[in-house]
């Protein structure tokens, strides 16, 4: 282990930490409270299948992350879940929109947020799928766990989960009697505050309601506004959720919840380094040289833009879903989901980052979606299955203006030194898009001796996409329309070497739903369909306690990918800033993870984990511009590093003082699916701690807390344009303060 760690590029002090706990290991073990958090191996049960079992007997690579660990590392949203998991990588960029998570899991993502572009990870609250990118960095107060499954997940969850799927379980009406109030204040301007109360009211029907706040500074201003709106990095939020659970009968629950947020903050962190043309001809070459480093203001923290409202941003979203569990027998049940979802956002970049008028692009957006699922379920003996029929539909639409993007799109007309443009006056653009997606899915196992299982399942997928987009360089509008369907399916294996040590083998097929690309300026043409994204993964693992004190999770993986459709962005092809994507590539993706607990004492304990990928393009057609063989895939970093120490020390009184550290690494990566050197993304570290009193009632806890201590200031995207490189800073920086939580027990 020691000897790895130069390879890896750690810091001395990084080594240090990791040298001291000696072995990797992963987040698996959720504590209940104080009294119980020491019972580091307690039976963990999750739901990733749309089952109920153990963690180590799931045949499938997947971490669960569950509320007493959220608490422990700070974690306070989606963003924060990427730095703590294995092979998984949250980034944004979209709009500059604190709501935007791009969730990258072994290689596979999408940073675009635009509705004709789908993700590559799946993003689900309580079995219902979030269809867009912009709205899923979600708040995770009063979550029970977040489970991520890694990997094509094509069978059960179906279209858009080509890297894997991220699993958000809130807590359940009437699990606990409990009326809640916690409180944060820090540096930085941090105030939060969470609600929470979950109460029976008879003993049929159960309701839980939250409500949750949080606000804090920014760390730049807009310094050429007179009257900003925001400062760069500011964050203010509401938000809630209402839930309500009836014991209809015996075999009959249902449920129902209604959530809702509410947030207005400033622009990400943005600022751009001057590099040279990528296109010497390039026709705005001569407008983007007027840029001088001169021009950005000291603080890259800091906005020299002229355009007002860019600066802030918003996001709102809310919805509702009803669920109804039957146990038609002793060998069936039946379980239906429907859902309703909205949600609006504004924001924009200006993306030159300086006061001239070259490329500004404020847009805004909004998606309605609807669901259903019905499944039928079985348990007899040996064997169970999953099976089920789905429907989704999404209609959204992205629009963009006033715009500028010099010298197609311009103030007046004019240049910057004065000459007519060809294209005079500002720019518009807008591109809708409605989805309907259809499938029929069944997932079996079955036991064939007490100590071998196996298993397999089967999806049909089909999506129908009508969209429509203007663009200035159109000149009517366009209409497109195309159908996509495919059969994906898995088979699986499980052995129990001993009671408590589980080994499996599988192999995946999953598939990303093709569609439109997000910004043809170019050309009318350039608004054509590219197909669907397939994906083949192969897998082992072992799972289990390997000793009275050590718990371990270990998956080996080979995925291929074909007809993958890449995205390149082209400053150079006319009309605006172009993005097109084509099927034009495959790539192959190969790695470990290993994730252990180690229970050094019955007070001190280690969870860690590691993941190396090593992911590449194998194979790129010819034409597509920019990507070559051999290239990585963006926002891909090769190591992923998370410790996580525990300690707990028992007072005379009965009181208890925890001590929570943790520590998360991501090496360095690409910008774009692109080899080039202004797109590298330096490797970053951070560390945080979390030192808890509680007193011997377990129902008030004090807690210091600080996160990213070191100030680590990193970039999670770099995107390169003509003459410069546009660079998203991050805005996690470091935060000192207490928390205070009461609890009061109702029953």
């Amino acid at each position: 282990m020691i000897t790895v760690l130069p390879r890896l590029g750690l810091s001395a002090i990084s080594a240090a930490v990791l040298a001291a706990v000696a072995l990797p290991s992963t987040a698996l073990a959720e504590q209940a409270n104080i009294e119980k958090e020491k019972q580091v191996f307690e039976k963990i049960e999750v739901t990733a299948r749309k089952r109920t079992e153990s963690l180590f007997e799931t045949p499938t690579a997947i971490t669960s992350i569950g509320a007493g660990d959220i608490d422990k590392a700070n974690i306070s949203n989606l963003d924060d879940i990427g730095k703590f998991v294995p092979n998984l990588n949250i980034t944004r960029y979209g709009v500059g929109n604190a709501a935007h998570a791009s969730v990258f899991i072994r290689g596979i993502g999408l940073q675009d947020h635009v509705i004709t572009t789908d993700p590559g990870v799946g993003v689900y609250v309580d079995g219902v799928y979030l269809g867009r990118q912009m709205g899923s960095n979600l708040s995770l107060p009063n979550i029970e766990r977040v489970e991520v499954l890694r990997g094509p997940q094509g069978t059960l969850y179906g279209r858009n989960t080509l890297g894997g799927a991220v699993n958000v379980i809130t807590k359940q009406p009437g699990a606990e009697e409990v009326a809640r109030i916690e409180a944060k204040i820090g540096s930085r301007g941090r105030l939060a505050t969470d609600l929470y109360t979950s109460q029976a009211l008879t003993d049929t029907l159960s309701f839980s309601a939250s409500a949750s706040y949080k606000e804090r500074d920014g760390v730049g201003k807009a310094v050429n506004l007179a009257n900003p709106e925001k400062e760069i990095g500011e964050e203010q939020e509401y938000s809630g959720r209402l839930a309500v659970r009836w014991q209809a009968t015996n075999d009959l629950v249902i449920s129902a919840a209604f959530d809702g947020v509410e947030n207005e903050s400033g622009q990400s962190p943005y600022t751009i380094e001057l590099t040279a043309p990528l296109d010497p001809n390039d026709p705005f070459n001569g407008d983007f040289s007027l840029l001088d480093a001169s021009m950005l203001p000291d603080n890259p923290d800091d906005l020299a833009t002229t355009v007002a409202g860019i600066e802030s941003t918003d996001y709102s979203g809310w919805g509702g879903s009803i669920t109804a569990d039957w146990q038609a027998s002793d060998v069936y049940s039946v379980k239906f989901i429907a859902s309703k979802r909205s949600s609006e956002y504004t924001g924009g970049l200006d993306d030159d980052a300086v006061a001239l008028n070259l490329s500004e692009f404020p847009e805004e957006g909004g998606a309605d979606q609807y669901s259903f699922e019905l499944q039928l379920n079985g348990t007899y003996d040996s064997w169970d299955f999953v099976s089920g029929l789905y429907y989704f539909n999404e209609d959204g639409f992205t629009s963009s203006g006033p715009f500028v993007f010099s010298p197609w799109n311009t103030p007046n007309g004019l240049l910057n030194d004065g000459q007519t443009a060809s294209f005079g006056g500002y720019g518009y653009f807008d591109i809708n898009q409605e989805t309907d997606a259809y499938a029929a899915y069944i997932n079996a196992s079955f036991d064939v001796t007490e100590l071998l299982s196996i298993g397999g399942g089967l999806r049909y997928s089909e999506d129908k996409k009508e969209a429509d987009a203007l663009f200035p360089s159109f000149g009517t509008r366009k209409y497109v329309s195309a159908d996509f369907d495919e059969v994906t399916w898995d088979v699986n294996a499980s052995y129990q070497l001993t009671r408590d040590i589980n080994v499996y083998a599988q192999v995946q097929k999953g598939y990303q739903s093709g569609g439109f690309p997000p910004r043809p300026f170019g050309e009318p043409d350039q608004f054509a369909a590219f197909e669907e994204t397939k994906a083949i993964n192969y897998e082992v693992g072992f799972k289990g306690q390997v000793h009275d004190n050590v718990s371990m999770m270990v998956a080996a993986f080979v995925t291929d990918y074909t007809d993958l459709a890449l995205p390149f962005n082209d400053p150079t092809a006319g009309g605006g800033f172009v993005t097109i994507v084509e099927n034009a590539g495959e790539s192959k993706a190969q790695g470990i993870e290993l994730e252990t607990t180690i229970a050094i004492t019955d007070d001190f304990s280690v969870r860690s984990s590691i993941g190396y990928l090593d992911s590449e393009i194998t194979h790129v057609d010819e034409g597509v511009i920019g990507i070559g063989k051999g290239d990585a895939p963006a926002l891909t970093p090769r190591w992923t590093v998370m410790v996580a120490p525990s300690y707990f020390h028992d007072l005379e009184h009965g009181a208890t003082i925890a001590v929570n550290a943790s520590y998360s690494y991501r090496s360095d990566m690409q910008g774009q699916s692109v080899t080039r050197a202004s797109e590298y993304i330096d490797s970053r570290e951070l560390l945080g701690f979390n030192i808890s009193y509680t007193n011997a009632e377990g129902d008030m806890e004090v807690t210091l807390y600080g996160e990213n201590v070191l100030n680590e200031v990193y970039d999670v995207g770099r995107l390169q344009q003509s003459g410069f490189v546009g660079v998203m800073r991050s805005n996690d920086r470091s935060e000192f303060g207490i928390k205070f939580k009461k609890e009061f027990w109702l029953d």
